[in-house]
């Protein structure tokens, strides 16, 4: 398809048409019968040619489309876009849809062909997946539509310039929302965690019914009521959980598209809600060379909202993360015991190291959580047969990087520091296991 004029292109039949009868006129010179076949020929294609153009142009009919796109879209997540098209045209047409994707994709070959027969609605759907947060910026939905004679081609264009925010992942939080609550855990990679104990945090005596503790039996009730009564206890409430991010070089490295760094905030948005579904406040903040991102823990109807647009303006320039301010941001700003999911990441012993006596003071007043990644391109490297000498150093190498991730989480735990040594993939599922398990067990 060759653009002639403005909104007229031409279509390859329209070519091919022309080539056969240069050829033809050309072998006229040798085969002087064959000019006035070909003259005839040549009068049919201008007349062709001038239907088609009143068909296309001098005609009442025309093309509708629109693109139908999210309010925002889900980072990481596939996310459907709709692209319906309605034929006013008293004739079936060719349509050919291109539509000018945000940069970001990387992606100028994006287009649809079908046949919309007169008056006929068609919807079209496809999935976008985003790897960045920020703005997307669509450019026009462009339609071109072909007469059944298919030598030419009329543009038209909708949607121009339309814009659509990308928030974290939104779509996850959905998927997450009542999971903690359900008897479907397992079915998502959440386990059933069986409660230790209870807190003694006391609700109501109530009637003996089958399935009740019998460790719970209240005698006294009992011999007033004449019948067994319980204690009923509920999860103690209102505890603080704070979502701590590192942003620094190290949250840089990627993982199917997306950088730990948003893999962490995806996680935030989900583990933020299931902790205010649990009746805690729910908190964030993130640390590089200075503390920034700070929401402190409440419980308020328009927490999720806060936290959503922070997580969505998170900016960093990956620099070098330092602890010890970490350390004394927390000292000086955190009073109650509040539960502490650190994202961060660590590849070897001796980094470990420079840090931990920052992450011992923390732990000494806080329960922490520290979550760091495993490299997923080092094991599946591992797993493929070497051949050569090289190869075999190679893995020897990866073998003891992956061996040195499983003792910095021996080395945290010898300091009694909770730890989750996760795939990138596996993070929120993980985190949320992390939680439900001290709520269950009652050590916040």
């Amino acid at each position: 398809m060759k653009r002639l004029f403005k909104n007229i292109y031409i279509e390859k039949r329209f070519f091919v048409v022309i080539t056969a009868l240069v050829i033809g006129f050309l072998l006229s010179y040798i085969f002087e019968d064959l000019l006035g076949v070909f003259k005839i020929l040549f009068y049919l294609f201008i007349i062709a040619l001038i239907v088609d153009t009143i068909l296309l142009f001098g005609s009442k009919g025309t093309i509708s489309g629109n693109r139908i796109v999210p309010d925002k879209l889900s980072n990481g997540d596939l996310n459907p876009i709709k692209i319906g098209l309605t034929n006013s045209y008293l004739f079936q047409v060719k349509v050919k849809l291109i539509d000018e994707l945000p940069f970001q994709f990387q992606k100028r070959d994006f287009g649809l062909t079908t046949i919309l027969n007169s008056a006929e609605n068609k919807t079209f759907n496809y999935e976008l997946r985003p790897t960045a947060r920020g703005v997307y910026s669509f450019g026009s939905l462009n339609v071109y539509v072909s007469s059944p004679l298919r030598l030419m081609a009329r543009r038209f264009n909708f949607n121009e310039n339309q814009e659509v925010p990308v928030y974290p992942s939104f779509l996850q939080l959905r998927k997450y929302d009542l999971l903690a609550f359900s008897n479907r855990l397992f079915e998502y990679g959440l386990k059933k965690i069986r409660r230790i104990g209870h807190t003694m945090e006391f609700e109501q005596i109530k009637e003996y019914v089958t399935g009740d503790d019998i460790r719970n039996i209240n005698w006294k009730a009992t011999a007033k009521k004449n019948q067994l009564m319980v204690n009923q206890f509920q999860d103690e409430k209102s505890q603080p959980v704070y979502s701590v991010i590192d942003k620094g070089r190290i949250m840089k490295m990627p993982f199917e598209g997306l950088s730990l760094l948003d893999y962490a905030i995806n996680a935030t948005l989900v583990i933020s809600n299931i902790a205010l579904k649990k009746q805690d406040k729910a908190g964030m903040f993130s640390f590089s060379k200075t503390i920034e991102n700070r929401v402190v823990a409440e419980r308020r109807s328009s927490q999720m909202n806060l936290i959503l647009e922070t997580l969505y303006n998170f900016n960093t320039d990956f620099v070098e993360s330092d602890f010890s301010r970490l350390y004394i941001d927390v000292k000086r700003n955190l009073n109650q015991r509040s539960l502490l999911l650190l994202y961060t990441n660590f590849e070897t012993l001796d980094a470990l190291h420079r840090q931990l006596p920052y992450l011992q003071a923390i732990s000494k007043h806080h329960l922490l959580v520290v979550i760091f990644f495993e490299n997923t391109e080092l094991t599946e490297f591992i797993k493929k047969n070497a051949e050569t000498t090289h190869q075999i150093f190679e893995q020897t190498i990866a073998e003891k990087f992956v061996y040195e991730k499983k003792l910095i989480v021996n080395e945290l735990r010898k300091y009694g520091i909770q730890t989750i040594l996760t795939k990138p993939e596996n993070l929120t599922v993980n985190t949320i296991n992390k939680y439900l398990e001290i709520k269950a067990r009652g050590i916040l």
